[in-house]
C-alpha cells in the first residue's frame, strides 16, 4: 500500500528540539554510526581494507607474469602503496554518488514541502523502491551463481551496493504520524545495520574486482613498455643456468674476475626485500618466464638506459 504523501514529512521543529525533529531513519543511522565507531576503530578498518586491496592488486599484477606474489616477500608498506591505484576510482565515484544522493534527497523533500502532486511523489517512491528491489535481488543472486550482471565488470557488486540504499531511501521519505519515536528509531537502527552490511559487502566486492582489473591492466602496460625500460645486466660469480628466450649468457675468460658470468636481455621488474624479480625484454604471454634472483654479494646488477647500448661483453666481462 502506497502511503499518503501528506505523511512523508511532519511539521518542522523549532529551535531547541534537537534530535527530536529527526525522522527515525536519520536518528537510527546516527545511532548506528556511533555504535560502529565504538566497536570498530576506523583507522584499523581502513588499514585492513587498504592492505587487502593492495594484496589483490599485487596478486593479479604478478600473476600476469606467472609469478606467485607470496614468494616475493612484499610487506605491509608495499601493499598499502599498491592500494592507492586500486581504490582511487572507487572512492571518488562513491563520494560523488553520496553527494548526488544528498542533493537528490534535499530536492525531493523540498518538493514535498512545496505541496507537489501526490501522484508525482508516489511515482518517485515507486521508482526508487522498484529499482532498489531489482538491483538488490540481482546482486544477491550474483553472489551465488553467474548472472548477466557478473558478465560485466562491477555490475554485480554495484547492484548490491546501490539497491539496499535506494529501498531505504524510498522508505525514508515517509514519516508516519503518531508513531513512537523510540520504537521507530530501534527499527531504523536494525534497518540501517542490514543496509550497511549489504552495502559494505558490495563495496568490498566491487573494490576487489576493480583492484584485480587494475593489477592486470597495469601488468599488460608494463609488458608493452618493456622495450623502453632500462636494461638490467646481471653479473654472477657462478652460472645461473638461465634458459630464458632472449637472454644471453657470456662467460669471462679472466679467472681472476670477481664475476665469471654475465647475462644480457633482462629488465628489472621489482626489487623485493631480499631478491630481484626480472623478466626478459622479449617477454611474451606465450613464453611467459620470469627470473627471481637472491640479493647477495654473488650477484651484481648493472643498469643501462633503453636509448643507450650496453658495452659488448668482452673476454674480461
Amino acid at each position: 500500500m502506497i502511503p499518503d504523501p501528506a505523511e512523508f514529512v511532519g511539521p518542522d521543529r523549532g529551535p531547541g528540539d534537537g534530535s527530536a525533529g529527526e525522522p527515525p531513519q536519520a536518528s537510527g543511522l546516527h545511532r548506528l554510526g556511533k555504535i560502529f565507531g565504538t566497536v570498530v576503530a576506523p583507522t584499523s578498518l581502513v588499514t585492513a581494507l587498504l592492505y587487502y586491496f593492495g594484496w589483490s592488486h599485487a596478486a593479479w599484477y604478478f600473476e600476469h607474469f606467472g609469478v606467485e606474489s607470496s614468494v616475493l616477500g612484499l610487506g605491509t608498506v608495499d601493499y598499502l602503496f599498491r592500494s592507492v591505484d586500486a581504490i582511487f576510482v572507487p572512492v571518488t565515484l562513491s563520494a560523488l554518488a553520496g553527494l548526488l544522493a544528498l542533493w537528490a534527497r534535499a530536492v525531493i523533500r523540498w518538493r514535498i514541502r512545496q505541496g507537489s502532486s501526490r501522484r508525482i511523489v508516489r511515482a518517485v517512491i515507486c521508482v526508487l523502491a522498484g529499482v532498489g528491489i531489482l538491483l538488490t535481488l540481482g546482486g544477491i543472486v550474483s553472489v551465488f551463481r553467474p548472472t548477466v550482471l557478473t558478465e560485466h565488470l562491477l555490475l554485480a557488486p554495484l547492484s548490491l551496493t546501490l539497491g539496499p540504499p535506494l529501498i531505504a531511501y524510498a522508505n525514508g521519505l515517509r514519516r508516519p504520524r503518531g508513531a513512537r519515536r523510540s520504537a521507530g528509531t530501534t527499527t531504523a537502527v536494525t534497518e540501517w545495520a542490514i543496509v550497511f552490511t549489504l552495502v559494505a559487502i558490495g563495496l568490498f566486492w566491487a573494490a576487489g574486482e576493480y583492484s584485480a582489473a587494475v593489477g592486470t591492466s597495469q601488468a599488460r602496460r608494463f609488458a608493452q613498455n618493456l622495450p623502453a625500460l632500462p636494461a638490467a645486466v646481471v653479473y654472477s660469480e657462478r652460472a645461473l643456468s638461465l634458459n630464458v628466450p632472449g637472454v644471453t649468457e657470456t662467460r669471462c675468460h679472466n679467472k681472476e674476475a670477481a664475476f665469471q658470468y654475465r647475462y644480457d636481455g633482462l629488465v628489472l621488474m621489482l626489487r623485493a626485500t631480499d631478491q630481484y624479480l626480472l623478466v626478459p625484454r622479449e617477454w611474451t604471454e606465450a613464453g611467459a618466464v620470469a627470473v627471481l634472483l637472491p640479493r647477495t654479494e654473488a650477484v651484481r646488477l648493472e643498469f643501462v638506459p633503453a636509448n643507450a647500448r650496453a658495452a659488448a661483453p668482452g673476454p674480461s666481462c
